[in-house]
């Protein structure tokens, strides 16, 4: 327990990149703050039970919380005052206009993901997490691991926003 960081001192060290990851689960600012505030109110409870590196602790939190979240939660349709804005291909060739869509329909293509295969995506990709390490963040096994990314990246590689833009690329 000596080596294990003091509660606050965690906090300021990590706050941002588990911030990052509740953000990409949620894809919403607001949202990913109050989940980090309450999986680090839920860690600082437990902090004094917490034996060796927190990290994985506060990362199951942070997923178990998000997961609980979702359940209870209509995440259907928003409202709008207006219509969105056809996407038209970019026909004068540049590629600077595509770049940005490119990030979005991928973006829009995560969101139309299972929860709990955008999970595992983000843990294993953008947290860099080894699918052992997801396993128990997510209280899997491996195999579950293995067979969500799997269909994850298989769902990303036939939504039709980021199959155009590998059309595009080809061209």
């Amino acid at each position: 327990m000596a080596d294990r960081p003091a509660f606050d001192e965690y906090v300021a060290a990590r706050s941002g990149r588990l911030l990052g990851t509740a953000y990409l689960l949620t894809r919403d600012h607001g949202l990913a703050e109050d989940l980090l505030q309450t999986a680090l109110t839920k860690a600082w409870f437990a902090w004094s039970r917490i034996d060796g590196d927190p990290e994985p602790y506060v990362r199951k939190v942070l997923v178990n919380t998000y997961a609980s979240w979702w359940r209870r939660k209509w995440n259907g349709e928003q409202p709008a005052d207006q219509l969105p804005e056809p996407r038209h291909p970019d026909h004068a060739g540049s590629d600077h206009a595509g770049s940005a869509a490119d990030g979005q329909d991928l973006w829009s293509a995560m969101g139309r993901l299972p929860r709990r295969q955008r999970a595992v995506i983000v843990l294993r990709y953008f947290d860099d997490l080894t699918e052992a390490q997801t396993a128990r963040v997510l209280d899997c096994s491996v195999g579950t691991v293995k067979s969500q990314t799997a269909k994850a990246l298989a769902k990303l590689r036939l939504d039709p926003a980021v199959a155009r833009d590998s059309a595009r690329e080809e061209r």
